[in-house]
């Protein structure tokens, strides 16, 4: 069985026991979250899609850690006017377990 779900402004086709990396969420490490924008529920060659969301339809996951992405470098340029702008970014990130598929 297998799930397509939304959160974070981002989609993910997920599986019981997949290990995925999503935008920050508020919850602590151990802590279960409930995903409940499910847009497709796939099992045994029987699709489910949603309109926009399948009714009824959840993913329960547990949360694993959050962290921090690798840093990436933004470097601003203006030509022949000594501009020259250098800072980062580290993307927050939760890293969740998925446990269970209610469809």
């Amino acid at each position: 069985m297998y799930a397509v779900i939304e959160t974070g402004g981002k989609q993910y086709r997920v599986q019981e026991g997949d290990v995925i990396f999503v935008e920050k969420l508020p919850q602590n490490p151990e802590e279960t979250v409930e995903f409940d924008r499910v847009l497709l529920v796939g099992k045994d060659g029987e699709i489910k899609v949603g309109n926009p969301f399948v009714p009824g339809a959840r993913v329960t996951a547990k949360v694993l850690e959050q962290g921090k992405g690798p840093k990436i470098l933004v470097f601003k340029y203006k030509a022949k006017s000594n501009y020259r702008r250098r800072y980062g970014h580290r993307q927050p990130f939760t890293k969740v377990q998925i446990e269970a598929i209610q469809a």
